[in-house]
């Protein structure tokens, strides 16, 4: 029998540089190396928001603060190697980075504020996450089929939601790191959280191409230079640094096993999972490999057992960063393995505490000014999605009303839910958790039942994914 041509799309496409698709394209290494920190550059502020946010609130010290941010960039590394270089059936083979979610900062934040030990606040994390990982992963073949349940009105309140919900934060550390300070919501503090986010906004306005792709991360950079005369930047911390570390495995101790913890992050992988199907599709269309059934489930394989792996060197739920989509657009790199080259970089930050702990010197208020940018451009982008998602139709408008309603309670009555048990409050108490469960319920009531159907919002899950990448 003779022999069947070798498909330039198959996966993976490595045999002959000349057949290759761009995708499975290998560049010079100057030019690998100067575009995977490029992808790096794009998403680091997003990956060390999350640990900073969660480190905050469990108390951590601010070398315990460096080692939580180091673990997190050590294990996006790996993810990321995960997504895009792929072993059997995992991995999407995509130019993808994958980091820590924004989807479970809130969760994560109400396990904290509901454990009276803070010292298992972590464990307790960890075990959800690992639960959730490997149900995830198990669930990925036929997620990927469900996926019409989570149309744009759904994924769109969602994450809405999850900017919304994380903007309290900026807000808090525009303050000042300790609100029991003195100088907490000082003149001085404002003002610098305020110049922050007007070098950001500046940079963006005023700046073309790798620039404005790392106006927060220069933002970042600029506002701890200006804060250095107001005495309020520490570099004690990068002074005790290592150079070289490695991510203890359970440095905050053996994982904990919490079913209302493990619902909630169970939720927070759903959501995950909607976002990140609808990355792939957007990003499969841009570097004209798009994405199937197959290449979806082997993403989600990815996202959700790097997710399961994570805990393990002490990081979080991982998944698909939508921020380099628009990075892939612009710059018409399509390759995977540079953005592997991107994930071999933080592995690399993610080994070396001194690199970790720069983020611990940028002082709160300073963070807070970049950090309005930041969430609020998650909120924006999932507003950007309702857009798209038919609000001309009653029954839209309607899913939309309900589930922000219901999930901005945490945060505009922190006390709603005082009276039901501790454990009912870890889930109640997470806007993300509430208003996805409150989104997914009313679509199918009234998209899919009955009558519903014939309203069904038919808007493609790639649109999702197209109007996060335009905002990231």
């Amino acid at each position: 029998m003779a022999a069947h041509p070798v498909d330039a799309d198959a996966q993976p496409a490595d045999a002959h540089p000349v057949a290759a698709h761009p995708v499975d394209e290998k560049l010079p290494a100057l030019k690998m190396a100067t575009s995977g920190l490029q992808h790096v550059a794009a998403m680091y502020a997003g990956v060390v928001a999350p640990p900073l946010i969660v480190g905050a609130a469990v108390g951590l010290s601010a070398t315990e603060l460096t080692f939580l941010t180091g673990a997190c960039l050590f294990t996006a590394g790996l993810a990321t190697f995960l997504q895009t270089l792929g072993i059997w059936k995992i991995g999407a083979r995509l130019p993808f980075v994958n980091g820590v979610t924004f989807a479970g900062v809130a969760p994560m934040t109400a396990v904290v504020a509901s454990t009276h030990d803070k010292s298992d606040a972590l464990p307790i994390i960890y075990g959800a996450v690992i639960v959730a990982g490997l149900l995830g992963f198990l669930a990925a073949p036929v997620f990927c089929k469900a996926v019409r349940f989570f149309p744009p009105v759904v994924t769109g309140s969602v994450i809405t939601l999850i900017g919304v919900s994380l903007l309290p934060v900026a807000f808090g550390w525009a303050q000042g790191p300790d609100s029991r300070a003195a100088d907490y919501g000082s003149t001085t503090n404002l003002t610098l959280a305020g110049a922050t986010l007007l070098i950001v906004l500046l940079l963006r306005r005023f700046t073309r191409g790798f620039v404005k792709q790392i106006a927060v991360l220069l933002g970042l950079v600029i506002g701890t230079l200006v804060a250095i005369p107001f005495g309020v930047t520490d570099f004690s911390p990068v002074a005790h640094a290592d150079i070289v570390g490695f991510p203890t495995p359970f440095h905050f101790g053996a994982p904990q096993f919490q079913l209302a913890a493990i619902l909630s992050l169970c939720v927070v992988m759903v959501v995950s999972m909607t976002e990140s199907t609808a990355d792939m599709l957007a990003l499969g269309e841009i570097v004209e490999r798009p994405a199937d059934e197959k290449t979806i489930a082997a993403g989600l394989r990815a996202d959700t057992l790097g997710s399961a792996v994570s805990p393990l060197f002490n990081g979080f739920m991982c998944s698909a960063f939508a921020q380099n989509i628009g990075l892939v657009a612009m710059t018409r790199i399509r390759s995977r393995y540079v953005v592997a080259t991107g994930g071999g970089f933080l592995v690399l930050m993610g080994l070396c505490p001194m690199a970790a702990s720069l983020i611990a010197v940028v002082p709160r208020p300073v963070l807070g000014g970049a950090g309005v940018v930041l969430f609020g451009s998650v909120a924006a982008s999932g507003i950007q999605t309702l857009v798209r998602a038919g609000l001309d139709k009653d029954n839209n408008v309607l899913i939309v009303a309900v589930s922000l309603a219901v999930g901005i309670i945490p945060i505009t009555a922190p006390e709603f839910y005082h009276a039901f048990p501790e454990t009912a409050k870890i889930v109640l108490d997470s806007g993300i958790s509430t208003g996805c469960v409150a989104a997914v319920v009313l679509n199918l009531l009234f998209n899919h039942i009955g009558k519903g159907r014939e309203a069904q919002d038919v808007t493609h899950p790639m649109e999702a994914g197209e109007e996060i990448a335009a905002v990231r």
